[in-house]
């Protein structure tokens, strides 16, 4: 049975109205999901406020509500509890109501802007691969043992974090990673948890429709690892000069991998084909399926997380060498018409820069590079044109097209990424609208041997306009076409 009293330990409380030796069924922020003795919290989101929905989680048998600002009046019945920050309170009685499940694991975050699902994915195949029970948190889905669930968010909220870690300590699961974005970060998603690491992955630029600056959002993902404690890792990529920033007050041991600079794990790239990469990880020779500079880094995290979890070197090695792309990241076939088609998740200016750079690096430059890209609705616009200026500047043809547009006009979307593209790219680019048809057209112009970039969307199964969700999967689309134009 769980009691009020032990659910609100270490919460701030600035004040309580009623009684906290009360017997609690559930947890809440959903006003639509409360029953009898259930606890509300009154969670302030970009879009509603869970205040204004106090009375409705009354009306439904709440047995206590946590909120920023008491209501005027009080029910009889019901405790009311005032705190600074109901953000940080449900993660915390989250993390109470299902006893602390992070601790009976080790969880590895990972944080940056590109490769945290590929790092987490891979890191959670690999631990499996090896033999012991695992747990995963992503974006493309959420694993407890040999079960899936379909993720909604980067970041669960605490409540959902805290069920699956629950779920995975019963499963007997001994490592879960997770990816941590900011947005989870900022909206305290990951308080209460146990972490036995944390992945500094690199900065760019993303998110400054909900982070007001760079500096903010650097900031954000700092206070990652400046919560973790003394007997976790930090592990950070110090190529990227934020690497050193995100260590700087943490308690952790600080740990850094690189390419380029001193680091603890350092990798040297010997082959990049589209057939795999040829690494030198900490003197050892590594093949691996995975392709392009990106992944380098993102397979040199995964050699010394398990390194630092305490797996084999030679094991860990062999066991690289076997991982697979994860879906919609650099995923690709060649058609019977010997065209290649690359689906990618790059959304930001700096995944779409690296992406298109390590096709130019491996490609002979004799055939055409078709990249179809457009830019998500009701999210940061001032990419929009940079997105546009590096596929038109990269690609031998570029086609502008419509990704999620959401509430916003997809021709609109369009006309801010065309207004990137420099005066000496503009007859590079073409503007379809239509996502099918842009990747139709890709597909009709190609001829052998050309290469097709299809960026933005990657495992998304789905594309959303006028909050109406419809399937759309680009792998599959592009696979059926490019079958239907070898008949």
């Amino acid at each position: 049975m769980n009691i009020l009293k032990d659910i609100l330990y270490k919460v701030t409380l600035d004040s309580v109205v009623g009684s906290t030796i009360v017997a609690v069924t559930s947890i809440h922020y959903d006003s639509r999901q409360v029953g009898l003795n259930d606890v509300f919290v009154a969670i302030k989101g970009t879009h509603s406020d869970g205040h204004d929905y106090i009375k409705k989680a009354e009306d439904a048998g709440a047995i206590a509500i946590v909120c920023e600002t008491l209501p005027k009046r009080f029910v009889n019945g019901i405790t009311y509890i005032k705190t600074n920050n109901t953000h940080s309170a449900l993660a915390i009685m989250a993390a109470n109501f299902y006893e602390h499940p992070s601790e009976n694991l080790k969880l590895v975050g990972i944080t940056g802007t590109n490769g945290k699902t590929t790092i987490a994915s891979l890191l959670h195949r690999l631990f499996a691969d090896a033999g012991y029970k695992t747990g995963l948190l992503s974006t493309v889905k959420i694993v407890v043992g040999d079960t899936e669930h379909k993720a909604t968010h980067t970041t669960p909220d605490p409540l959902v974090i805290n069920k699956y870690l629950s779920e995975m300590n019963a499963a007997g699961v001994e490592f879960c990673f997770m990816e941590v974005s900011s947005h989870g970060i900022h909206q305290k998603r990951t308080e209460g948890l146990h972490f036995a690491g944390g992945i500094f992955t690199n900065l760019t630029h993303d998110h400054l429709d909900y982070h007001d600056t760079f500096a903010e959002y650097r900031d954000v993902k700092k206070a990652f690892f400046d919560n973790l404690p003394k007997t976790a890792f930090a592990l950070v990529n110090v190529d990227d000069k934020n690497g050193q920033i995100m260590v700087q007050n943490t308690r952790a041991k600080k740990v850094t991998y690189a390419l380029k600079s001193y680091a603890d794990y350092k990798a040297l790239i010997l082959e990049n084909q589209f057939s795999g990469l040829l690494l030198k990880i900490n003197g050892n020779e590594v093949w691996s399926k995975l392709i392009g500079t990106f992944n380098a880094y993102n397979l040199l995290a995964i050699y010394a997380t398990a390194d630092l979890l305490g797996l084999e070197e030679m094991e860990a090695l062999q066991l690289i060498s076997g991982l697979k792309s994860v879906s919609g990241r650099f995923q690709y076939f060649i058609s019977e018409r010997k065209i290649t088609a690359i689906v990618d998740y790059a959304h930001t200016p700096d995944a779409l820069q690296n992406v298109l750079e390590t096709i130019n690096d491996i490609r002979t430059k004799n055939e055409e590079l078709i990249t179809v890209v457009g830019c998500g609705g009701d999210r940061d616009k001032t990419k929009r044109p940079k997105m546009a200026n590096i596929a038109s500047t990269l690609s031998t043809k570029a086609i502008l097209t419509s990704d999620n547009p959401r509430t916003e006009n997809p021709e609109t979307i369009i006309e801010e990424m065309e207004n990137g593209v420099e005066p000496l790219n503009v007859k590079k680019i073409l503007s379809i609208t239509n996502r099918k048809q842009a990747i139709k057209t890709a597909c009709q112009m190609a001829q052998e041997n050309d290469i097709i970039l299809i960026a933005g969307k990657g495992h998304e199964t789905y594309q959303e306009v006028n909050g109406v969700r419809s399937d759309f999967d680009d792998y599959k689309i592009v696979k059926e076409l490019l079958s239907e134009l070898n008949k």
